[in-house]
């Protein structure tokens, strides 16, 4: 039998409707604080916690809830004599519910300019103690932390008077992943403000919040969903909106993450086409339909059933030229209203828009998960500009192969290692991908490019172990080569550049994706 409810909520939605109920079903309250004024303004009966425990709260409000007649009300075992004697001797009564949610730590530390001070206040001390004792008791004791619950358990108390086991331990397994997901995100706040240079620590405590159902995983069978990390800010497929379309799969949420990556890349209108988190197709243009039309061309074959990612909006031009191949996705800032107009009529395909490119979202840690553990690194952000590029051949490289090798070398790294990217003139010719040697990677790239590698470029992930690509380079009639150098037989590859007189830079670090 539920007699005694103790509520203390800061979310107090659909707060005042349940406590109503409550009252209804002669359940006794107790409230704290905000909740007990909210109560009384309302008309609702309840007794304040310092009326219970005899005690006032103190130092602002810190201290209310941190007393043994509220905890000894809660955790008391209701099976165990000697502990039911305990609380009649000490005058304590049971409390058979705990309605509790947290301060709004993610929203206070969400908001612009917060400060350190601000964040601290609103870590919550009493309401976890209470959350976590009440779930620790589940076998006498209901706790409640979300208000979508609430018609729950009145229906419940309605209908059989109690709430039965099945549910409290659903309740407390709800209300201890609450509380962990509480703790867990003002650990990775403290860690930012406090330990920004150690950004791996010896302990990794993680919090991911689900923000959708997925059709399926990988494969139909599997079952799959969307989870968001807190504090997530810019771009990213978290705060994107789907306009339209089937719901996503694991393998589009995987692909076009792949592709935003990609596109971010890049300043200039920028079209990418992902298939299998692989790029198919990466164009740079003076405008965007021109950019798409060129990385349709670079593999027309490939970009059908894949992802399109766009670094400007899309235009009705644009969107006639995107309509005339089937597509699963397609990743922009915005869609403007003719082009929904146009695209609407594939009603299968669907439409992210994720606003402004140049909103960065935090780039956070890279999580590969191993049998038994979880591979962690921070993300590879190093640019071209920010490596000490060095010409290592005796042929020079002219500025526009500059230019192309730092476009390619952009590409490469996001193309599964073993990888060698073919560009000429912002256009990706050849992509490489996911080979066990990096000559067969090669020999992919050459072959997609044919005879439009004459006078290209070529950039490569890793570096050569032999100077075999280089005479394959060499042969297609590449031009120019990037590629990190390191290797013991870096001469012969300098060797063999020379001799056919391309240029080679290096560029002192790799871009492995795996």
């Amino acid at each position: 039998m539920i007699k005694t409810a103790l509520l203390s909520v800061s979310d107090k939605s659909g707060l005042v409707e349940f406590a109503r109920q409550l009252v209804e079903l002669d359940i006794e309250l107790i409230s704290t604080g905000g909740t007990y004024r909210l109560l009384q303004e309302h008309g609702i009966p309840a007794q304040t916690v310092d009326n219970i425990t005899g005690f006032p709260e103190i130092l602002d409000g810190r201290v209310k809830t941190l007393h043994p007649h509220v905890h000894a009300g809660i955790l008391a075992r209701r099976d165990l004599p000697e502990h039911m004697e305990t609380l009649s001797h000490h005058q304590i009564a049971p409390i058979d519910l705990v309605v509790c949610n947290l301060y709004p730590f993610a929203d206070t530390v969400a908001r612009p300019g917060v400060t350190l001070a601000e964040a601290i206040e609103n870590i919550d001390i009493g309401g976890p103690s209470m959350v976590r004792a009440a779930a620790k008791n589940y076998s006498s004791v209901a706790i409640v932390v979300e208000p979508a619950r609430y018609d729950e358990i009145i229906t419940c108390l309605r209908q059989k008077g109690e709430i039965p086991l099945e549910l409290r331990q659903e309740l407390a397994l709800a209300a201890f992943r609450h509380t962990a997901h509480y703790d867990a995100m003002i650990a990775t706040y403290l860690g930012q403000q406090f330990a920004a240079d150690q950004p791996l620590p010896e302990t990794l405590t993680l919090t991911f919040q689900r923000q959708q159902m997925l059709r399926y995983g990988e494969n139909p069978h599997q079952q799959a969903a969307f989870y968001r990390e807190p504090f997530q800010s810019g771009l990213s497929l978290v705060t994107a909106q789907q306009l339209q379309g089937k719901e996503l799969s694991f393998c589009n949420l995987n692909d076009a993450n792949a592709a935003l990556n990609i596109v971010r890349e890049f300043s200039r209108p920028t079209a990418v086409a992902v298939k299998h988190t692989n790029p198919c197709g990466v164009a740079c243009a003076d405008d965007i339909l021109t950019a798409y039309q060129r990385v349709y061309a670079a593999d027309p074959v490939s970009i059908f059933g894949g992802i399109v990612a766009l670094n400007r909006p899309v235009t009705a031009d644009l969107a006639q030229e995107l309509r005339k191949i089937f597509l699963d996705i397609i990743i922009a800032p915005e869609f403007s209203p003719q082009a929904q107009a146009i695209l609407s009529k594939k009603k299968n395909l669907r439409l992210l828009e994720v606003g402004s490119l140049a909103e960065q979202a935090s780039s956070g840690l890279d999580y590969k998960r191993i049998r038994g553990g979880l591979l962690v690194q921070t993300p590879d952000t190093i640019l071209p500009t920010d490596e000490p590029w060095e010409t290592v051949s005796e042929c020079p490289v002219s500025e526009s192969q500059l230019e192309d090798l730092r476009f390619a070398w952009r590409v490469v790294k996001h193309v599964k290692s073993n990888a060698i990217v073919v560009a000429k003139e912002g256009v990706t010719l050849g992509i490489g991908m996911g080979q066990v040697n990096r000559i067969d990677a090669a020999g992919h790239a050459l072959a997609r490019a044919g005879e439009q590698a004459n006078g290209a470029v070529l950039a490569s992930d890793g570096l050569f172990p032999f100077p075999d690509v280089v005479e394959a380079a060499a042969a297609a009639g590449i031009a120019a080569i990037v590629q990190p150098g390191g290797s013991v037989r870096d001469a012969e590859s300098i060797a063999a550049a020379n001799k056919h007189g391309i240029a080679m830079i290096f560029t002192g670090h790799r871009h492995f994706s795996h």
